[in-house]
Protein backbone atom coordinates (compact mmCIF):
# COMPACT_ATOMS: atom_id res chain seq x y z
CA UNK A 1 0.00 0.00 0.00
CA UNK A 2 1.03 3.56 -0.65
CA UNK A 3 -0.82 6.41 1.02
CA UNK A 4 -0.59 10.12 1.70
CA UNK A 5 -2.79 12.79 3.20
CA UNK A 6 -2.65 16.56 3.41
CA UNK A 7 -4.82 19.47 4.45
CA UNK A 8 -4.53 23.06 3.24
CA UNK A 9 -6.34 26.23 4.39
CA UNK A 10 -7.08 27.27 0.81
CA UNK A 11 -6.83 30.81 -0.57
CA UNK A 12 -9.67 32.56 1.32
CA UNK A 13 -10.07 31.19 4.85
CA UNK A 14 -7.75 32.54 7.54
CA UNK A 15 -7.58 29.22 9.39
CA UNK A 16 -8.10 25.53 8.74
CA UNK A 17 -11.08 23.69 10.28
CA UNK A 18 -10.36 20.35 8.55
CA UNK A 19 -8.66 17.34 10.15
CA UNK A 20 -7.44 14.24 8.30
CA UNK A 21 -5.77 10.91 9.08
CA UNK A 22 -4.61 7.65 7.56
CA UNK A 23 -3.61 4.98 10.07
CA UNK A 24 -2.60 1.31 9.80
CA UNK A 25 -3.17 -1.02 12.74
CA UNK A 26 -1.15 -4.05 13.86
CA UNK A 27 -3.07 -6.50 11.68
CA UNK A 28 -2.52 -4.41 8.55
CA UNK A 29 -5.99 -2.88 8.24
CA UNK A 30 -6.31 0.77 7.25
CA UNK A 31 -8.49 3.61 8.48
CA UNK A 32 -8.80 6.79 6.41
CA UNK A 33 -10.88 9.73 7.62
CA UNK A 34 -11.55 13.41 6.96
CA UNK A 35 -13.57 15.76 9.16
CA UNK A 36 -14.60 19.24 7.98
CA UNK A 37 -15.44 21.35 11.02
CA UNK A 38 -17.90 24.21 11.36
CA UNK A 39 -18.55 26.84 14.01
CA UNK A 40 -17.13 30.22 14.98
CA UNK A 41 -14.19 31.12 17.23
CA UNK A 42 -12.10 28.15 16.03
CA UNK A 43 -14.79 25.75 17.27
CA UNK A 44 -14.93 23.97 13.92
CA UNK A 45 -11.32 22.88 14.10
CA UNK A 46 -11.95 21.62 17.65
CA UNK A 47 -14.91 19.51 16.48
CA UNK A 48 -12.98 18.02 13.56
CA UNK A 49 -9.98 17.36 15.78
CA UNK A 50 -12.16 15.58 18.35
CA UNK A 51 -13.49 13.32 15.58
CA UNK A 52 -10.15 12.45 14.00
CA UNK A 53 -8.20 12.10 17.25
CA UNK A 54 -10.80 9.72 18.66
CA UNK A 55 -10.99 7.64 15.49
CA UNK A 56 -7.23 7.21 15.14
CA UNK A 57 -6.75 6.14 18.76
CA UNK A 58 -9.87 3.96 18.84
CA UNK A 59 -8.92 2.20 15.59
CA UNK A 60 -5.46 1.27 16.84
CA UNK A 61 -6.76 0.12 20.22
CA UNK A 62 -9.92 -1.76 19.31
CA UNK A 63 -10.12 -2.68 15.63
CA UNK A 64 -8.82 -6.23 15.23
CA UNK A 65 -10.13 -9.54 13.85
CA UNK A 66 -13.49 -7.97 13.01
CA UNK A 67 -16.02 -9.48 10.66
CA UNK A 68 -17.74 -7.13 8.26
CA UNK A 69 -20.81 -7.00 10.52
CA UNK A 70 -18.60 -6.19 13.52
CA UNK A 71 -16.88 -3.44 11.50
CA UNK A 72 -20.20 -1.87 10.53
CA UNK A 73 -21.17 -1.77 14.21
CA UNK A 74 -17.72 -0.36 15.06
CA UNK A 75 -18.26 2.52 12.61
CA UNK A 76 -21.74 3.24 14.00
CA UNK A 77 -20.55 3.12 17.61
CA UNK A 78 -17.54 5.31 16.81
CA UNK A 79 -19.71 7.98 15.18
CA UNK A 80 -22.12 7.91 18.13
CA UNK A 81 -19.23 8.34 20.57
CA UNK A 82 -17.75 11.26 18.61
CA UNK A 83 -21.15 12.96 18.62
CA UNK A 84 -21.32 12.55 22.41
CA UNK A 85 -17.79 13.94 22.82
CA UNK A 86 -18.67 17.04 20.78
CA UNK A 87 -21.74 17.75 22.91
CA UNK A 88 -19.73 17.17 26.10
CA UNK A 89 -17.12 19.68 24.91
CA UNK A 90 -19.85 22.24 24.21
CA UNK A 91 -21.19 21.92 27.77
CA UNK A 92 -17.83 22.86 29.29
CA UNK A 93 -16.86 25.39 26.60
CA UNK A 94 -19.85 27.72 26.01
CA UNK A 95 -17.90 29.66 23.37
CA UNK A 96 -17.97 26.57 21.15
CA UNK A 97 -21.77 26.25 21.14
CA UNK A 98 -23.03 25.31 17.69
CA UNK A 99 -19.83 23.62 16.59
CA UNK A 100 -19.99 20.49 14.47
CA UNK A 101 -18.21 18.54 11.78
CA UNK A 102 -18.76 16.37 8.76
CA UNK A 103 -17.06 12.98 8.71
CA UNK A 104 -16.16 10.64 5.88
CA UNK A 105 -14.16 7.49 6.60
CA UNK A 106 -13.13 4.21 5.05
CA UNK A 107 -11.97 0.96 6.62
CA UNK A 108 -9.95 -1.41 4.45
CA UNK A 109 -9.08 -4.95 5.55
CA UNK A 110 -7.96 -7.96 3.52
CA UNK A 111 -11.60 -9.08 3.37
CA UNK A 112 -13.74 -5.97 2.92
CA UNK A 113 -13.91 -2.23 2.27
CA UNK A 114 -16.44 -0.04 4.09
CA UNK A 115 -17.20 3.67 3.90
CA UNK A 116 -19.01 5.75 6.50
CA UNK A 117 -20.34 9.26 5.86
CA UNK A 118 -22.11 12.11 7.65
CA UNK A 119 -22.27 15.43 5.78
CA UNK A 120 -20.74 16.52 2.49
CA UNK A 121 -17.17 15.27 2.56
CA UNK A 122 -16.70 12.62 -0.14
CA UNK A 123 -15.44 9.07 -0.59
CA UNK A 124 -14.34 7.74 -3.98
CA UNK A 125 -12.83 4.56 -5.43
CA UNK A 126 -10.92 4.02 -8.64
CA UNK A 127 -12.00 0.96 -10.58
CA UNK A 128 -11.18 0.09 -14.20
CA UNK A 129 -9.52 3.50 -14.66
CA UNK A 130 -12.73 5.29 -13.64
CA UNK A 131 -13.33 7.34 -10.49
CA UNK A 132 -16.60 6.45 -8.77
CA UNK A 133 -18.19 8.39 -5.91
CA UNK A 134 -19.32 6.01 -3.17
CA UNK A 135 -20.83 8.38 -0.63
CA UNK A 136 -23.96 10.53 -0.71
CA UNK A 137 -23.82 14.22 0.29
CA UNK A 138 -26.22 15.18 3.06
CA UNK A 139 -26.99 18.63 1.68
CA UNK A 140 -30.22 20.52 1.03
CA UNK A 141 -29.58 20.73 -2.70
CA UNK A 142 -28.80 17.01 -2.96
CA UNK A 143 -32.11 16.31 -1.25
CA UNK A 144 -33.86 18.57 -3.79
CA UNK A 145 -32.06 16.84 -6.67
CA UNK A 146 -33.17 13.44 -5.35
CA UNK A 147 -36.75 14.75 -5.14
CA UNK A 148 -36.57 15.97 -8.75
CA UNK A 149 -36.92 19.62 -7.75
CA UNK A 150 -33.43 20.62 -8.95
CA UNK A 151 -31.11 19.43 -11.71
CA UNK A 152 -27.44 18.67 -10.99
CA UNK A 153 -26.51 21.80 -12.93
CA UNK A 154 -28.92 23.96 -10.90
CA UNK A 155 -27.65 22.45 -7.66
CA UNK A 156 -24.02 23.31 -8.48
CA UNK A 157 -24.81 27.05 -8.53
CA UNK A 158 -27.61 27.14 -5.95
CA UNK A 159 -27.12 29.85 -3.26
CA UNK A 160 -27.78 27.25 -0.53
CA UNK A 161 -25.61 24.50 -1.98
CA UNK A 162 -23.52 24.34 1.23
CA UNK A 163 -26.45 23.93 3.64
CA UNK A 164 -26.00 20.63 5.47
CA UNK A 165 -28.89 18.35 6.44
CA UNK A 166 -26.74 16.18 8.68
CA UNK A 167 -23.54 16.66 10.70
CA UNK A 168 -21.91 15.49 13.91
CA UNK A 169 -22.77 17.87 16.74
CA UNK A 170 -26.01 19.00 15.09
CA UNK A 171 -28.35 16.59 16.90
CA UNK A 172 -28.11 14.26 19.89
CA UNK A 173 -28.59 11.27 17.60
CA UNK A 174 -26.80 10.88 14.29
CA UNK A 175 -27.39 8.31 11.55
CA UNK A 176 -24.22 7.49 9.62
CA UNK A 177 -24.48 6.18 6.05
CA UNK A 178 -22.43 2.99 5.61
CA UNK A 179 -21.44 1.63 2.21
CA UNK A 180 -20.14 -1.88 1.54
CA UNK A 181 -17.78 -1.52 -1.41
CA UNK A 182 -16.48 -3.90 -4.05
CA UNK A 183 -12.98 -5.08 -3.14
CA UNK A 184 -11.85 -5.09 -6.76
CA UNK A 185 -10.62 -1.51 -6.62
CA UNK A 186 -7.20 0.03 -7.05
CA UNK A 187 -7.43 3.33 -5.17
CA UNK A 188 -9.37 5.08 -2.41
CA UNK A 189 -9.74 8.86 -2.24
CA UNK A 190 -11.39 10.89 0.51
CA UNK A 191 -11.82 14.65 0.28
CA UNK A 192 -13.50 17.56 1.99
CA UNK A 193 -15.85 19.70 -0.08
CA UNK A 194 -13.05 22.22 -0.46
CA UNK A 195 -11.74 19.93 -3.23
CA UNK A 196 -15.01 18.79 -4.81
CA UNK A 197 -16.40 22.32 -4.74
CA UNK A 198 -13.53 23.46 -6.96
CA UNK A 199 -12.85 20.41 -9.15
CA UNK A 200 -15.34 18.15 -10.91
CA UNK A 201 -14.94 14.38 -10.94
CA UNK A 202 -13.32 14.32 -14.37
CA UNK A 203 -10.62 16.79 -13.26
CA UNK A 204 -9.86 14.73 -10.15
CA UNK A 205 -9.80 11.52 -12.16
CA UNK A 206 -7.35 12.99 -14.67
CA UNK A 207 -4.86 13.80 -11.89
CA UNK A 208 -5.17 10.34 -10.32
CA UNK A 209 -4.63 8.59 -13.66
CA UNK A 210 -1.38 10.48 -14.19
CA UNK A 211 2.13 9.12 -13.66
CA UNK A 212 2.99 11.18 -10.57
CA UNK A 213 3.75 9.70 -7.17
CA UNK A 214 0.98 9.34 -4.60
CA UNK A 215 2.31 12.39 -2.75
CA UNK A 216 2.53 14.51 -5.90
CA UNK A 217 -1.02 13.62 -6.96
CA UNK A 218 -2.37 14.86 -3.62
CA UNK A 219 -0.31 18.04 -3.90
CA UNK A 220 -1.49 18.57 -7.46
CA UNK A 221 -5.17 18.19 -6.50
CA UNK A 222 -4.80 20.79 -3.75
CA UNK A 223 -2.88 23.12 -6.05
CA UNK A 224 -5.55 22.85 -8.75
CA UNK A 225 -8.32 23.56 -6.22
CA UNK A 226 -6.41 26.63 -5.03
CA UNK A 227 -5.84 27.75 -8.61
CA UNK A 228 -9.62 27.63 -9.13
CA UNK A 229 -10.15 29.94 -6.17
CA UNK A 230 -9.53 27.79 -3.08
CA UNK A 231 -12.62 29.21 -1.36
CA UNK A 232 -12.59 26.60 1.43
CA UNK A 233 -10.16 24.44 3.36
CA UNK A 234 -8.99 21.52 1.21
CA UNK A 235 -8.24 18.04 2.59
CA UNK A 236 -7.30 14.89 0.71
CA UNK A 237 -6.54 11.34 1.88
CA UNK A 238 -5.36 8.95 -0.84
CA UNK A 239 -4.43 5.25 -0.78
CA UNK A 240 -3.20 3.09 -3.66
CA UNK A 241 -3.08 -0.70 -3.62
CA UNK A 242 0.08 -1.85 -5.32
CA UNK A 243 0.31 -4.61 -7.92
CA UNK A 244 0.31 -8.09 -6.43
CA UNK A 245 -1.46 -7.16 -3.20
CA UNK A 246 -4.48 -9.23 -2.21
CA UNK A 247 -7.84 -7.90 -3.27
Amino acid sequence: MKSFYLTDPGMVRDHNEDSVIIVKNEEGSYLMAIADGMGGHSAGEVASSIAISYLGKHFKESFRNMSKVDAVNWIRDSVDEINILIFQHEKTHPESKGMGTTLVMSVLTKDYLLFGNVGDSSGFVMKDEKLHKVTYDHTLVNLLVSAGELTREEASVHPKKNVLMKALGAATEVDVDIFDCDMDIKEILLSSDGLTGMLDRESIEKVLLGKDTVEDKVLKLIQKANNRGGTDNISVAYLVREEGEDK
